[in-house]
């Protein structure tokens, strides 16, 4: 399933760009669906600056999916490489739950629109294979991968946009353009 979140924020490129990457945790806060953002390594090459963080979610899994986990919230690791000279971060997102089914990842990119503005585009793919989880039966993994695919989409694509939200009340804007 392909992932879009798009959003324009009132503030030049350098400044959210730097935001997201370095004061995630700090905007935390803002977030509706997350209660916290843990860095758990950092590293800089150059123009681009390695990230793990840690996600955890605010957001009940679905009863059908909890049913198989032991966990009842979603938490999920999110690695980063963020390009300072291309203003682009490319990330790989791996739930807690379902990690060896779940494939998330995509690109943020950060354009500069003049004014002060800056779009920043975020697309990815999500898919989930619900046969690579021992704990569900296999004739239960295709309703439940839907099931999965679906909460999961919902919830990566309200997080993104909820980012833009977040940046822009983290930057001192009151809405996002």
């Amino acid at each position: 399933m392909r992932i879009e979140a798009d959003s324009v924020l009132r503030h030049p490129r350098d400044a959210v760009f730097t935001a997201y990457r370095d004061a995630l945790p700090a905007f935390a806060s803002f977030l509706p669906n997350v209660r916290s953002i843990d860095v758990v390594d950092r590293q800089a090459q150059g123009d681009v600056v390695h990230l793990h963080n840690v996600w955890h979610g605010a957001t009940e899994l679905p009863t059908s999916l909890a049913g198989a986990l032991e966990a009842r919230v979603l938490s999920w690791d999110d690695h980063a490489a963020w390009d300072e000279r291309a203003y682009t971060a490319d990330w790989v997102i791996e739930p807690h739950a379902f990690r060896n089914a779940v494939r998330c990842r995509g690109r943020s990119a950060f354009i500069a629109l003049g004014g002060g503005r800056t779009r920043l585009e975020m697309t990815g793919e999500l898919s989930i294979e619900l046969d690579r989880v021992r704990a569900i039966p296999s004739f239960l993994a295709g309703s439940l991968a839907r099931t999965a695919e679906a909460f999961l989409l919902r919830q990566v694509t309200a997080n993104l946009t909820s980012v833009s939200d977040a940046l822009a009340a983290y930057l001192g804007e009151d809405t996002v353009a």
